[in-house]
C-alpha cells in the first residue's frame, strides 16, 4: 500500500476518535426514586383536592345568593299582583286610588349653621388681635387689609411679611398695630381692575368668630380706605354659617392679651354707619 494513503488513513482514524471524545454528556434527570414519586403524586393530590373544595364553597355560595335573589323576585312579583288587583278593584267602583308620600326629615338649617350679622367682630389668634369684620356673601374670598406685603422665601416655600393696613378709626389691640406679620403664601389670584392687572398673596390663618374655629384663606390688599378691615366672603360662609342682614354683631368680641375686654365692645360697634362699602 502507498505512504499516503497510509497517513491518510491514520488521520482520519484520529479525527473520529476525536469527535467521539468531545460529544456532550446526557442531561437527562436522575429517575426518581419510588419513595420521592410517592411523596410527588401525595402533594399533587392534596392541592387538587383543594382546589376542587374552594370551587366547591364557592358554587354553593353563588347557589344560595341566587336562591335568595329567586325569593325576593317572587315576593317581590306577589306585592305587585296584589297591589295591580287592588287597583283593578278601585277602578271598577270608579275610585281613585289615595298615594300616601311618606315625608323625610329635613334639618332645620338654623340648627346646623352659625347665624352671623352682616357685621362682626373677628379674632386673629396666630397675630393675636380682634378686628372688625364686614361679612358679605357676594365677595368670594374672604380679605384681610395689609401693607409692606413682602415676598420672601423660606425654606423653598413662598413666604409674605406685611403689616396690618389700618385707618386710625380701626379697633385692633394696639400693641400689634405696626407689628410685622409673616404667613406662608397659598396661592396668588389675578384681580382684573379699570385701573389694570395685579398678582395678590393668598394666606391661610386660622380665624374665630362666636363658636366658629376655623382656617380661612385671606387676599391680602390694602383695605384702609374702607370701613372694615375684613371681609368674608362665601368661601367662609359656606356650609358652617347664614347671614342674618338685619342684626350686626351677633357674637361678642373675643378677648385678647393687651386688647380691650369684650364688655366694652358695644362702645365701638355704636360709631359704625350704615354698612353700605362695596
Amino acid at each position: 500500500m502507498r505512504p499516503g494513503v497510509l497517513w491518510l488513513m491514520a488521520g482520519l482514524s484520529l479525527l473520529f476518535s476525536g469527535c467521539a471524545l468531545q460529544q456532550p454528556e446526557s442531561t437527562e434527570p436522575p429517575p426518581l426514586s419510588e419513595a420521592a414519586f410517592t411523596t410527588r403524586m401525595l402533594e399533587l393530590q392534596d392541592s387538587l383536592s383543594q382546589q376542587c373544595d374552594a370551587t366547591t364553597q364557592h358554587q354553593q355560595q353563588q347557589l344560595t345568593q341566587q336562591q335568595a335573589l329567586t325569593a325576593d323576585v317572587r315576593e317581590v312579583g306577589g306585592l305587585l299582583r296584589s297591589l295591580r288587583s287592588d287597583i283593578q278593584e278601585l277602578e271598577a267602583r270608579g275610585e281613585e286610588p289615595i298615594i300616601i308620600r311618606e315625608e323625610c326629615d329635613i334639618p332645620d338649617t338654623l340648627e346646623t349653621k352659625t347665624i352671623v350679622g352682616r357685621s362682626e367682630w373677628v379674632g386673629l389668634p396666630s397675630i393675636g388681635t380682634y378686628l372688625k369684620a364686614r361679612v358679605d356673601s357676594g365677595a368670594n374670598t374672604s380679605s384681610l387689609s395689609a401693607s409692606d406685603i413682602t415676598r420672601f422665601e423660606r425654606d423653598g416655600e413662598d413666604w409674605v411679611r406685611f403689616k396690618l393696613a389700618l385707618n386710625d378709626d380701626d379697633v385692633v389691640v394696639e400693641s400689634l398695630r405696626d407689628e410685622w406679620i409673616e404667613a406662608p403664601v397659598d396661592r396668588r389670584v389675578r384681580i382684573v381692575q379699570a385701573s389694570g392687572e395685579e398678582s395678590r398673596p393668598v394666606i391661610s390663618l386660622l380665624m374665630t368668630l362666636g363658636p366658629i374655629r376655623e382656617n380661612v384663606q385671606f387676599t391680602l390688599n390694602d383695605r384702609s380706605h374702607l370701613d372694615f378691615p375684613v371681609l368674608l366672603g362665601r368661601r367662609f360662609l359656606m356650609d358652617i354659617a347664614v347671614i342674618d342682614v338685619a342684626q350686626s354683631y351677633v357674637h361678642e368680641r373675643p378677648e385678647f392679651p393687651g386688647g380691650e375686654s369684650a364688655e366694652q365692645a358695644a362702645e365701638d360697634e355704636a360709631v359704625d354707619q350704615d354698612d353700605t362699602e362695596e
